[in-house]
């Protein structure tokens, strides 16, 4: 199957991209803006601290000089100041941390929940070529990614920004020109810097998010297909193929890491620099003190300790790149425009499930017909099947029922109202529908069973589980009800905990709990025996006696209890005799 991919747009357009993620950020401001109070507070301290020791320490000395000096030396002033300097960093610190993380799990929340928002109207139509491990990788990894947004681009700007202008009032309080020269270079490099490691880290950026993409889908495809890779000894190929993804993995996680530590060096040097220069003109005279003394020391210490606010700016345009890839990719799924489009103000509702297809042409792509011209009537209660080989477009029928595809040509209706009509919560409630492929979920065996029957407020909870209790028996799954609480048995991710009888009986369940007029069968006994597949098709033909029922199969069980049954053949219907 093939991928989507993205297409390389300018810097604008790509900065543009982010506009929707900074609109969701607006429900965070209040916290945000804690965060950005209390790291722009750290920094503040941090320079205040390591300044006033440095001062502090510079003026004892020199104020121990003499005796008379030093009886004379205030100490508990700057001492206070250094402790209150040092208990506000550690405060302002821990702070923050709660707050810039509190923030950004919020915005990764509503990161997912908009993205789930925007995705589940999408239909089969717009995720075409996308693979399941592609789709998780994007929902989970590129929405992670965007969390540098936040917490690694603006915050570490924006407070570095002020701190920046924060240090130059309180240095030209002393000298004003040594405060223009300092923060002349860190607003440089606060230019500068970041641009330069946005140029490095662009392509390994992107890069490592498409390798980090790759080993996703190729891992998921070998955990997924262990069945069949074993039994085509293709276990070691694929294994293989595996590692090398893995091994470009790590190459490009090794490549940025490399530009991290350059970056951190050349801010280091950068700092280092500033340093010198500032030592050797505070040297010479800071404001009207000549020689600057202990002044001098305080020049320098600040500069030193401009490090901290510097050290995330290289780091936060280094990963810009990858962000911009990820949200390139999270904003090509949720800006689609859905493929199938529902009535959302109808008020229409299925009663008899009466269904007719009516010249009905339908195509994946455009040169490969599947359906040509396929009509079918079932009225109200009529239970009709459709045989076919695998590939002949059955299950493309359903899809075209159940509207996760429309036609290219005819009319789908349903109780004499075309499928369009209808809203998406009436729709599928008109119909119940028992697919060959059973999606069981990580949970309880309730809250597998309660997908369709769901628990209604102020409904006995007693009386619930009696009905889902009794559903069970029905399809003969006595053997999960012994213990104490039977429902509360946990069946593990896909119903791993049970035997592939037990996990289609868990699908026809479902089915019985559901009370809609017309039922759907795609394949509901693949895989089973003749004598389950026929107790099977019993019950479900039982619990059908009073709606439409419409199956498809490539087997001829229970086709005598059938209306009537068809194949399907080069994309359209014959009638097909059971008796010949």
């Amino acid at each position: 199957m093939t991928q989507v991919t993205e297409s390389t747009s300018s810097p604008n357009t790509s900065l543009r991209v982010l506009a929707p993620f900074f609109a969701l950020f607006r429900r965070q401001w209040l916290m945000m803006l804690v965060g950005l109070i209390l790291t722009f507070t750290t920094l503040l301290t941090g320079i205040g601290l390591l300044s006033l020791s440095g001062w502090f320490l510079s003026a004892t000395a020199v104020a121990g000089l003499t005796v008379a000096t030093a009886q004379v030396f205030n100490f508990f002033t700057p001492a206070g100041g250094v402790r209150f300097f040092s208990i506000a960093r550690t405060a302002s610190r821990y702070g923050e941390r709660l707050a810039t993380h509190e923030a950004t799990f919020k915005l990764l929340t509503q990161l997912r929940i908009w993205a789930w928002q925007k995705l589940l109207p999408l239909s089969a139509a717009n995720l075409q070529g996308l693979r399941r491990g592609d789709l998780l990788n994007r929902l989970i990894a590129d929405i992670d990614t965007l969390d540098h947004l936040y917490l690694r681009l603006l915050t570490p700007l924006v407070a570095s920004l002020l701190m920046i202008a924060g240090l130059f009032v309180f240095l030209a309080w002393f000298d004003l020109s040594l405060a223009m020269m300092l923060c002349s270079v860190l607003l440089l490099a606060w230019c500068v810097l970041p641009v330069v490691f946005y140029v490095l880290g662009k392509a390994p950026g992107r890069a490592l998010v498409d390798a980090k993409q790759q080993y996703r889908v190729m891992l998921l495809d070998v955990i997924q297909g262990q069945a069949e890779l074993s039994l085509f000894a293709a276990n070691t190929r694929y294994l293989t193929k595996l590692e090398q993804a893995q091994a470009r993995l790590f190459s490009q996680q090794t490549a940025m890491a490399n530009i991290t530590g350059l970056s951190q060096a050349m801010l280091i040097l950068v700092n280092g620099t500033a340093v010198v220069l500032m030592l050797y003109l505070a040297s010479q005279s800071v404001g009207d003190a000549t020689p600057p003394g202990p002044l001098m020391a305080l020049m320098v210490f600040a500069t030193m300790a401009s490090l901290e606010m510097m050290m995330p700016i290289a780091g936060a345009f280094q990963h810009l790149s990858s962000t911009l890839l990820a949200a390139q990719r999270v904003t090509h799924i949720v800006e689609q425009t859905p493929a199938v489009s529902f009535n959302s103000h109808s008020q229409l509702k299925a009663k008899s499930g009466a269904l007719t297809l009516q010249d009905v042409h339908f195509a994946y792509q455009p040169t490969a017909p599947i359906l040509q011209g396929v009509n079918l009537t079932l009225e109200a209660g009529d239970k009709v099947a459709i045989l076919g080989s695998t590939g002949c477009g059955k299950s493309s029928l359903f899809g075209l029922i159940t509207r996760e595809w429309v036609a290219q040509q005819g009319e789908i209706t349903l109780d004499g109202q075309p499928l369009a009509q209808y809203n998406e919560a009436e729709l599928r409630a008109s119909m119940t529908v028992v697919s060959q492929r059973i999606y069981l979920f990580a949970g309880t065996l309730r809250e597998n069973l309660a997908l369709a029957l769901p628990y209604q407020q102020g409904e006995p909870k007693k009386a619930h589980d009696e009905r889902l209790i009794s559903v069970l028996q029905q399809v003969g799954l006595e053997a999960l009800l012994q213990g104490d609480k039977p429902l509360d048995m946990w069946i593990g991710e896909g119903g791993r905990q049970l035997s592939g009888g037990e996990q289609r009986r868990i699908g026809v369940a479902r089915a019985l709990l559901r009370d809609a007029p017309l039922l759907l069968l795609d394949e509901p006994t693949e895989g089973l025996d003749k004598r389950t597949e026929r107790e099977i098709l019993s019950l479900l033909l039982s619990f059908a006696e009073n709606k439409t029922l419409l199956m498809i199969s490539h087997r001829t069980t229970a086709l005598d209890k059938m209306d009537a049954v068809y194949r399907l053949e080069q994309g359209a219907l014959q009638r097909f005799c059971v008796d010949c």
